[in-house]
């Protein structure tokens, strides 16, 4: 049977090449039942014909579903669904279901109910994107993070790329960590001292269960990175809050704790860096009232402004500091790569746990990660996002002073945001309004515990041009002006 040319057409929506896009029309009509063993495909040129496209596009669509075994090539005679394609599993029509569980019952609701900051899916879409954490294709390398991953597909890393390490690392990602970018944190350590982790997120995940349980004290920043109240929420410990000021978190006014949580190099949400006699304070007051310190390295990379400050755990000579760093930040956040630092006994503990819930993150993103950092194309991109956040932060404060909007926490190190104040002004509002304007802010109540104050609001510039800024804040500015 001939199926006919009609069958076939291109959507503008659909992913991937046009060689892809023709793979993916085939296979997905062999899949689904439509075309049958047997069946004849059009001819390439006739498809070319009537798909708007060169016959060698078609030709090599057709030779790769050939190599794949979903069509077979017949002399002359043209090309024909394969009698040994891949067929869908035919299982017997399912019975009509209804929920008979009360799973928001059953759950409590008790992970869903966390507060976290929203981010529209579609937030490319909107032409003044203010938000945290998305990466800029105009600032990443693409053409040296595709070799180094193509590199990392070859024959010669097959076994970085296929081997289940249980619970071990890829050895030459933990060598680059050690000898290209902890050095960069004053950090000196073995490979026993460091655990790679799924993201920052998931490192302070590892170091909260195994520190915390029911009847410990955890002190955190207020605000602080929504995820972390969340994730201390999970271990059944007394969580308290101490206020941050215009240096981060101070040390006298720590309640008893077991351990204590902070982001030191740039704080979460306000971009507070806490100064190195400050720094000190903190790791005497951690010895001398024995708690144990976990240290997220937020933002340490986007110290453009002055000299980054050496990190808790390079200072700490008695054990006490755990250090969580992330790649998902410097290079995307899709990537899902990040490491915890700290005693070998700590390490050991952690694995375990990792273990046990993921096992080790994807060989193939180790081993990519580990070129990209090992070939020195890391510190380039870091230098490049540098100077682009400099620039782009000299636009922002440009437009911020010309609006009149009050900057709560710009940060003097660097950075890529800013933590802003509209006095008397719910900011959740204020965000939904803007929305409808095209501009994406990030309301400041999701960093407070419940209750906490409504008026602040975060302002990024790593996803926006630099053109975009002024117009984005003047409609911040107008905005603002007429809730007031």
């Amino acid at each position: 049977m001939l199926i006919p040319i009609e069958t076939f057409f291109l959507t503008s929506a659909a992913p991937g090449t046009l060689q892809q896009r023709i793979r993916a029309m085939v296979s997905d009509g062999i899949l689904a039942g439509r075309f049958r063993a047997g069946d004849k495909m059009p001819s390439s040129r006739g498809l070319a014909d009537h798909l708007g496209l060169s016959r060698i596009t078609v030709t090599l669509a057709y030779a790769e579903l050939v190599s794949s075994d979903y069509l077979t090539a017949r002399g002359r005679s043209g090309y024909f669904v394969s009698d040994t394609a891949p067929k869908p599993p035919s299982f017997a029509k399912a019975p009509q279901r209804r929920e008979a569980v009360d799973y928001t019952a059953l759950t409590g609701g008790r992970f869903s109910a966390q507060g976290a900051v929203a981010k529209p899916a579609d937030w490319r879409d909107y032409p003044y994107p203010f938000i945290y954490g998305q990466a800029d294709a105009a600032l990443f390398d693409h053409q040296n993070w595709r070799a180094c991953a193509l590199r990392a597909l070859g024959k010669r890393d097959f076994a970085a790329l296929t081997t289940d390490y249980i619970d071990a690392d890829d050895p030459l990602l933990i060598e680059a960590l050690i000898r290209t970018l902890l050095p960069r944190r004053g950090i000196e350590a073995d490979p026993d001292q460091v655990l790679l982790t799924m993201g920052a997120q998931n490192g302070l995940w590892l170091a909260a269960q195994v520190l915390l349980g029911p009847g410990r004290q955890a002190v955190i920043e207020n605000p602080c990175y929504p995820g972390l109240r969340a994730i201390l929420g999970m271990t059944q410990a007394q969580v308290t809050g101490v206020d941050v000021d215009a240096q981060g978190l101070p040390p006298e006014a720590l309640p008893p704790a077991d351990v204590v949580f902070t982001t030191a190099s740039h704080h979460c949400p306000t971009n507070a860096t806490m100064p190195l006699d400050r720094r000190m304070a903190f790791l005497a007051a951690a010895s001398a009232q024995d708690f144990v310190i976990v240290e997220d390295d937020y933002e340490f990379e986007m110290s453009f402004l002055k000299s980054v400050s050496p990190s808790l755990k390079s200072l700490d000579t008695e054990g006490r500091v755990i250090h969580a760093g992330s790649l998902s930040k410097s290079l995307f956040p899709g990537l899902r790569l990040g490491y915890l630092v700290g005693p070998a006994s700590f390490i050991r503990e952690a694995r375990s746990l990792r273990t046990a819930i993921l096992r080790h993150p994807p060989g193939h993103v180790q081993r990519t990660v580990a070129y990209f950092l090992s070939l020195g194309h890391y510190d380039a991109l870091i230098n490049r996002m540098q100077a682009a956040y400099r620039r782009r932060r000299l636009v922002m404060d440009d437009a911020i002073a010309e609006a009149g909007l009050t900057i709560a926490g710009r940060g003097a190190f660097g950075g890529s945001s800013f933590w802003m104040e509209a006095a008397g002004v719910d900011t959740s509002v204020l965000a939904r309004d803007l929305r409808g304007q095209g501009v994406l802010i990030e309301p400041g109540a999701a960093f407070y515990a419940p209750g906490g104050p409504s008026q602040f609001y975060r302002l990024a510039y790593s996803s926006i041009a630099p053109a975009k800024i002024p117009e984005g804040i003047g409609r911040i500015g107008r905005a603002l002006a007429l809730s007031a």
